[in-house]
Protein backbone atom coordinates (compact mmCIF):
# COMPACT_ATOMS: atom_id res chain seq x y z
CA UNK A 1 0.00 0.00 0.00
CA UNK A 2 1.21 3.07 -0.99
CA UNK A 3 -0.26 6.12 0.76
CA UNK A 4 -0.54 9.55 -1.04
CA UNK A 5 -2.04 12.86 0.09
CA UNK A 6 -3.81 15.67 -2.10
CA UNK A 7 -4.71 18.88 -1.57
CA UNK A 8 -7.40 21.21 -3.86
CA UNK A 9 -8.57 24.39 -3.46
CA UNK A 10 -12.16 25.20 -4.06
CA UNK A 11 -13.97 28.31 -4.87
CA UNK A 12 -17.40 28.01 -3.87
CA UNK A 13 -18.08 26.44 -0.75
CA UNK A 14 -20.19 23.30 -0.97
CA UNK A 15 -23.77 22.48 -0.11
CA UNK A 16 -25.46 20.01 1.92
CA UNK A 17 -25.60 18.08 -1.50
CA UNK A 18 -22.28 17.86 -2.21
CA UNK A 19 -20.97 17.29 1.60
CA UNK A 20 -22.76 13.97 1.52
CA UNK A 21 -21.25 13.13 -1.95
CA UNK A 22 -18.41 14.02 -0.25
CA UNK A 23 -18.77 11.89 2.49
CA UNK A 24 -19.73 8.72 0.61
CA UNK A 25 -16.37 9.05 -1.34
CA UNK A 26 -14.86 7.01 1.41
CA UNK A 27 -16.74 4.28 0.74
CA UNK A 28 -14.65 3.62 -2.15
CA UNK A 29 -12.05 1.52 -1.74
CA UNK A 30 -8.51 3.33 -1.99
CA UNK A 31 -9.76 6.47 -0.37
CA UNK A 32 -8.37 6.68 3.24
CA UNK A 33 -9.27 9.89 5.07
CA UNK A 34 -10.78 13.16 3.57
CA UNK A 35 -10.34 16.32 5.54
CA UNK A 36 -12.63 19.81 4.69
CA UNK A 37 -10.87 23.21 5.71
CA UNK A 38 -13.66 26.00 5.23
CA UNK A 39 -11.09 28.59 6.53
CA UNK A 40 -8.68 27.92 3.77
CA UNK A 41 -11.33 26.43 1.29
CA UNK A 42 -9.30 23.03 0.57
CA UNK A 43 -10.04 19.78 1.05
CA UNK A 44 -7.14 16.76 1.15
CA UNK A 45 -7.34 14.20 0.43
CA UNK A 46 -5.02 10.89 1.51
CA UNK A 47 -5.65 7.76 -0.72
CA UNK A 48 -4.24 4.34 -1.40
CA UNK A 49 -2.11 4.63 -5.07
CA UNK A 50 -1.90 1.34 -5.60
CA UNK A 51 -5.88 1.59 -6.05
CA UNK A 52 -6.26 5.31 -7.10
CA UNK A 53 -5.01 8.25 -9.15
CA UNK A 54 -4.68 11.15 -8.92
CA UNK A 55 -7.08 12.03 -11.51
CA UNK A 56 -9.78 9.76 -10.24
CA UNK A 57 -10.01 11.67 -7.32
CA UNK A 58 -10.20 14.87 -8.64
CA UNK A 59 -12.78 13.35 -10.53
CA UNK A 60 -14.65 11.78 -7.80
CA UNK A 61 -14.66 15.36 -6.12
CA UNK A 62 -16.36 16.83 -8.98
CA UNK A 63 -18.87 14.57 -9.49
CA UNK A 64 -19.60 15.00 -5.86
CA UNK A 65 -20.02 18.93 -6.53
CA UNK A 66 -17.16 20.37 -5.47
CA UNK A 67 -16.15 23.48 -7.62
CA UNK A 68 -12.09 22.77 -7.75
CA UNK A 69 -10.59 25.61 -8.66
CA UNK A 70 -6.20 24.42 -8.29
CA UNK A 71 -4.03 21.51 -6.90
CA UNK A 72 -2.34 22.86 -4.07
CA UNK A 73 0.94 21.68 -3.86
CA UNK A 74 1.74 19.69 -0.22
CA UNK A 75 5.41 21.25 0.01
CA UNK A 76 7.67 24.13 -1.74
CA UNK A 77 11.28 23.15 -2.80
CA UNK A 78 14.03 25.29 -1.56
CA UNK A 79 16.13 27.04 -4.07
CA UNK A 80 19.35 25.42 -4.58
CA UNK A 81 22.06 26.93 -2.36
CA UNK A 82 23.83 30.01 -4.21
CA UNK A 83 27.70 29.24 -5.26
CA UNK A 84 30.15 29.90 -2.92
CA UNK A 85 31.98 33.23 -3.93
CA UNK A 86 36.11 32.45 -4.84
CA UNK A 87 38.37 34.20 -2.68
Amino acid sequence: MTQLDVLYRYGVPPTEASVVAMAKMREVYGVRHMALDEAKKTVRVEYDATRLTEPVIHQLLRRAGLDIVETVPMFTVPPPPEPAAAS
